[in-house]
């Protein structure tokens, strides 16, 4: 992992187009980057939040844990985006309920609690920043609630393979075993029901890897 020290003033005002000026100076004092390569466990459940995440370069995936060890996917992370919850976490001084892993290799922007805190009082362009990341990621887990409350598992898993395709293009790396863990089911099953959209003309199966035909 390696860090980078300063942030661009050109970053901030791609992330925060109406940024205030005093912002953008304590944005590039105190903020730090760090680098992250695909697979790394950038939060685990039960950790305390130090800093706002705001990711700049990847994708990351939120997800939370059963105590079996099994996964189900909350939500992905992509540039410009910060974790909602992890801002909630850190307001509140709890540990996270959440992990966070690093889907691809990623850049993460890390502001520290005291200072982010601070500045939704202190800058509006800030504030309403965060509030914006709050609202999306609230829709997001709803739409992720009614795949899972409202369809049956072959739908679910179209909808998490168009999820995938918005982040990944049309070729998605990804065992059988990875799509099951996301989907809480079993490589058997997930398998078959691939077979069967590779079958209507809606993917192609490769090794370790899934192409988007039609969805």
């Amino acid at each position: 992992m390696s860090q980078i020290v300063k942030i661009g003033e050109s970053y901030i005002r791609s992330l925060i187009p109406e940024a205030e000026d005093g912002l953008i100076k304590e944005f590039i004092e105190y903020a730090v980057v760090k680098e992250y390569n695909a697979g790394d466990l950038i939060l685990d459940v039960g950790q305390y939040i130090r800093s706002t995440m705001v990711l700049s370069k990847g994708t990351l995936k939120v997800y939370r844990e059963s105590g079996d060890g099994d996964e189900f996917l909350m939500y992905y992370l992509e540039p410009g985006d910060a974790c909602a919850l992890t801002v909630l976490c850190e307001v509140r001084s709890e540990k996270s309920t959440i992990a966070v892993k690093a889907d691809e290799d990623a850049e993460l922007i890390l502001v520290p609690l005291e200072f982010s805190e601070e500045w939704q009082m202190k800058y509006p362009s800030w504030h309403r920043f965060i509030i914006a990341n709050y609202r999306k990621r609230f829709e997001e887990l709803l739409t992720t609630l009614d795949s899972v409350v409202f369809k049956a598992l072959d739908e679910r898993l179209e909808f998490y393979l168009k999820r995938l395709m918005k982040h990944n293009g049309k070729h998605i790396n990804l065992s059988h075993q990875q799509i099951a863990d996301d989907l809480n089911s079993t490589r058997e099953v997930i398998s078959r029901l691939l077979k069967k959209l590779e079958q209507a003309g809606k993917v192609k199966l490769h090794r370790n890897a899934i192409e988007i035909i039609r969805l």
